[in-house]
């Protein structure tokens, strides 16, 4: 269901349509008011593109986490691995010696 919700950034207010709660969006309004404060400054007004930097700054953000958890994913997968194949080869009954006699 979506509704309207009116969100404050930046000293302006947007009228945002969205299924996500408002509480959601209002969290997310404020992600981006404090990444402006950092990029702009506390209590400096901000220019389009101030909000266009901080905008960049959240995506590159969001790039590194990904490349961060997709590295853990990646090393994570490679521990189980080695992990089954221990285990693999705790479980093989043990092979009969080869005396090298012929019957």
């Amino acid at each position: 269901m979506s509704r309207t919700v009116e969100l404050r950034i930046a000293g302006q207010s947007y009228r945002v349509v969205s299924s996500e709660p408002e509480e959601e969006l209002q969290r997310l309004a404020g992600v981006v008011n404090a990444k402006l404060a950092e990029v702009v400054g506390k209590g400096k007004g901000a220019p389009p593109q101030a909000i266009l930097l901080a905008a960049i700054a959240l995506a590159h953000e969001l790039e590194a986490e990904r490349g961060r958890l997709q590295g853990f994913e990646r090393r994570t997968k490679d521990l189980l691995a080695r992990v089954l194949a221990r285990i693999d080869d705790a479980l093989e009954p043990p092979q009969p010696a080869d005396s090298g006699e012929a019957k």
